[in-house]
């Protein structure tokens, strides 16, 4: 008993550790896609993030997601916080990287905290944790969501598209009718990011098992480990394939959000497919992220990184997956997207239009052409190379 014990808690600390890497991951990934007068703000804004969501989620988040400190003993508690902690961070990353090169500092760090203390506890505790809704109609247990599909990923999304919807885009990104391209400024970068998130996964996936120290669970943690690795391999492939044929060209930064799409895709059920379902999964997810991206730039979403196309559009369709491969419901997965939905676009977009009156989020066009690194920082990525405009 003990024995178990300690592996499974040095198991939760290994995943823990896993989970962290993707702070890094998703720096390096939002610095590379971001103009070279702007990486300062963006790595701030992850540092930042990780420091104030971890600290919001252990004084308040925790205790409301959970109902307790000792509401288990499988492991140690302290184990299981740290877990869950590395969690909550991710959800503020995907919104912070789509609002990227026009958004100030302090407001971000604002709504850190509001997410981490108290929108992400929420969905947490109506899935994961304590349920307050359970026996109502509004009751969202009945959804399978491993590593978080929909409660981390599509969470994060919506909490990006209330964001978008109250800042706008960059300057000058959409003239008239025509989309201004704005390129990446460091693709070993964006390259880096993504496959330290890719690494990342590992643990976001394999630590949500729970366990290790058994024959059956060390057999499910690999199962899991393994599908997630090859529904990033099937996007990463589809997003390759496709990209060729419409352009005849090899677009890494699209290939590697095919891959991430994947990912996320196969998050919520990584335990329950057989070795083969993930390719299809993973392959589906790389082609909407393919087709999603310029959907939202024809509707005049600027996300710069990618982020709604790669967390929100397959974090619904992971979830979606579940209920379409397993014998889970699938009316239950749909229910669970559309309250997670309901309610996190509803208490972003408030939480956020209140943030934007108090302390204006969005840096104003004259701030955007300077780059923020001067503005907010005082401190230059690279001060010897010509700024972009």
């Amino acid at each position: 008993m003990d024995m178990n014990f300690v592996i499974d808690t040095f198991f939760a600390i290994f995943a823990m550790t896993l989970i962290v890497l993707m702070v890094p991951g998703f720096a390096m990934l939002e610095a590379g896609l971001v103009r070279t007068k702007n990486v300062s703000t963006v790595l701030t804004v992850n540092v930042m993030i990780y420091a104030v969501a971890s600290m919001a989620f252990m004084l308040v988040g925790y205790t409301y997601a959970f109902g307790s400190w000792d509401h288990q003993d499988v492991i140690s508690k302290y184990a299981f916080f740290m877990f869950q902690m590395a969690f909550v961070g991710k959800t503020i990353n995907i919104m912070s990287g789509g609002v990227s090169e026009r958004s100030r500092i302090l407001p971000l760090v604002v709504f850190t905290i509001v997410m981490a203390a108290f929108i992400y506890p929420t969905i947490v505790n109506l899935t994961w944790g304590a349920n307050f809704l359970k026996d109502t109609p509004f009751d969202i247990s009945g959804m399978y969501d491993l590593a978080g599909s929909t409660v981390i990923h599509s969470t994060g999304g919506w909490a990006l598209l209330a964001a978008i919807l109250i800042m706008g885009a960059r300057r000058g990104r959409y003239k008239g009718d025509k989309i201004r391209v704005i390129p990446a400024s460091n693709i070993p970068l964006v390259t880096l990011g993504a496959l330290l998130l890719w690494i990342g996964w590992f643990g976001f996936n394999g630590g949500s098992v729970g366990a290790i120290s058994s024959r059956e669970s060390a057999d499910t943690v690999a199962l899991t480990i393994m599908n997630t690795n090859t529904a990033g391999l099937a996007g990463a492939i589809i997003a390759w394939i496709i990209i060729y044929l419409r352009y005849r060209l090899f677009d890494i930064t699209m290939i590697l959000n095919g891959a991430l799409g994947g990912l996320v895709a196969v998050t919520a059920g990584p335990d329950l497919y057989d070795i083969y379902t993930p390719i299809l999964i993973g392959a589906i997810g790389g082609t909407l992220v393919v087709f999603a991206v310029p959907i939202f730039d024809k509707l005049r979403l600027d996300d710069p990184v990618g982020a709604l196309s790669v967390h929100l559009v397959n974090g619904i369709w992971g979830t979606l997956a579940v209920g379409i491969f397993t014998e889970h419901s699938l009316m239950g997965q749909i229910k669970g997207i559309v309250v997670v939905g309901v309610l996190v676009f509803t208490a972003s977009y408030i939480s956020i239009y209140i943030i934007n009156r108090l302390i204006q989020l969005r840096a104003d066009d004259e701030e955007q052409l300077e780059g923020l690194d001067a503005v907010e920082c005082g401190m230059e990525s690279y001060p010897e190379f010509t700024r972009s405009i």
